[in-house]
């Protein structure tokens, strides 16, 4: 019995949890020793995946997905197992079957271990970077290509702003069907920038998303300094260690990337192009959604390019923002409070963040809300329907045998 019956719901934030070597057969292999050896600059490979290697513990989780009994209790226990022990993982072969277990009509996938780009995008081997990049699509579009309902995410670095438009359409070609680009700016330039709107105009001719997705928690150090003994209790997940303060911080640069692309009319240059927010939580947009309507009244009388939007921020945002709430969010008064078009369900499969019952979390809090049925459809499918466009092949978006007779 699938977890989700008689009722068509999107995934729009569901992961593969890849072995270290998961690159090894799609990078350029002119790049390989380089990829390995500075791939340990990174902190979170460098403090999580470094002291592993050579240990035999991803041989022996490897050999798990092996053993016959192993693999018997993974669809019973398809939302308690987690990261690399959950069916599906990094086996390609097993993810349609995870899929049919759900019975989500389409996953969005996104990976774990290259979410930042082994941090790449900070140095100056803009070849390597690129390289990198572009082994991971080949990754993500090979693990997708079992099955037309999970959806390849590519990751597109935006330092060079030149090589970012060639990389969209190398994605693309390949059958990646939304674009990742990193929530944090490069030092150099803004999401904003002039220089990228070949990107953009890629993305909205193509009609697929450009997508944020959390990367790890942006605490400054100084945070951590209380001089309490608890001041660095973390909680380790998908994607990265976090605590409750840390929770707070993880909004707070994607709101402002996506105030910049508002304000300095990129959204309305491209207004048919969808920007999604994923796993970043949305307790904050209502909120946010309000503050950038008051900015623009206290600043519109000195700023031109506030004076030359289209519309208020918050009437672009429900035109082409979409955003996944965490299941601890209030998802209720959440889409009350910033309109029925702008989020949409997520499993966060297989990470542990996603829970074990996430449908049950989002139910109840749209049912205390009073939340209608337009806006519920607009949560479960219609929001994600929008937002994927063309990235989703029309015989996925409303398929009806996922509907009662």
């Amino acid at each position: 019995m699938p977890y989700v019956e008689n009722e068509i719901i999107h995934d729009a934030d569901s992961h593969i949890v890849e072995l270290p070597d998961c690159l090894d057969d799609f990078i350029d292999p002119k790049l390989k020793a380089r990829y390995h050896e500075k791939r340990q600059n990174e902190i979170e490979f460098k403090e999580r995946v470094s002291p592993l290697l050579g240990t035999g513990v991803y041989e022996k989780i490897a050999a798990k997905h092996d053993d016959a009994e192993f693999r018997a209790a993974g669809e019973e226990k398809l939302h308690t197992r987690k990261l690399h022990e959950a069916l599906g993982a990094f086996r390609k072969e097993d993810r349609p079957r995870a899929l049919d277990l759900q019975g989500y009509a389409s996953q969005l996938i996104f990976t774990s271990l290259c979410l930042r780009n082994f941090d790449f995008d900070l140095g100056n081997d803009m070849e390597l970077c690129y390289g990198a990049a572009r082994a991971h699509n080949r990754m993500m579009t090979d693990f997708c290509s079992v099955d037309r309902r999970l959806l390849p995410t590519a990751y597109i670095p935006i330092a060079d702003m030149k090589m970012a438009a060639d990389e969209a359409k190398i994605a693309l070609d390949m059958g990646c069907k939304a674009l990742m680009i990193p929530y944090i700016p490069p030092q150099t330039h803004s999401q904003a920038h002039i220089g990228l709107e070949p990107l953009w105009a890629i993305a909205q001719e193509a009609c697929v998303p450009v997508v944020f997705h959390i990367a790890g928690t942006e605490l400054l150090p100084g945070h951590k300094k209380t001089g309490r003994a608890n001041a660095h209790d973390v909680v380790s997940g998908g994607d990265g260690s976090h605590n409750s303060l840390g929770l707070i911080a993880i909004p707070h640069p994607v709101m402002l990337t996506l105030s910049a692309l508002i304000f300095d009319g990129v959204m309305d240059k491209f207004p048919k192009l969808k920007f999604g927010a994923i796993e970043l939580g949305a307790s904050w947009l209502p909120g946010w959604m309000h503050l950038m309507d008051s900015t623009v009244k206290a600043f519109g009388r000195h700023e031109e390019r506030l004076r030359n939007l289209s519309a208020l921020p918050s009437e672009i945002v429900r035109r082409q923002v979409r955003v996944t709430p965490y299941p601890s969010d209030d998802a209720g008064w959440i889409v009350a409070n910033s309109g029925p078009e702008v989020c949409m369900y997520s499993s966060d499969y297989p990470h542990p963040e996603g829970g074990r019952n996430p449908l049950k979390h989002f139910r109840d809090s749209l049912d205390r809300a009073n939340v209608d049925q337009k806006s519920r459809d607009g949560f479960f499918r219609d929001n994600f329907v929008d937002m994927m466009g063309e990235g989703l092949a029309a015989d996925l978006r409303y398929p009806k045998h996922l509907v009662a007779a």
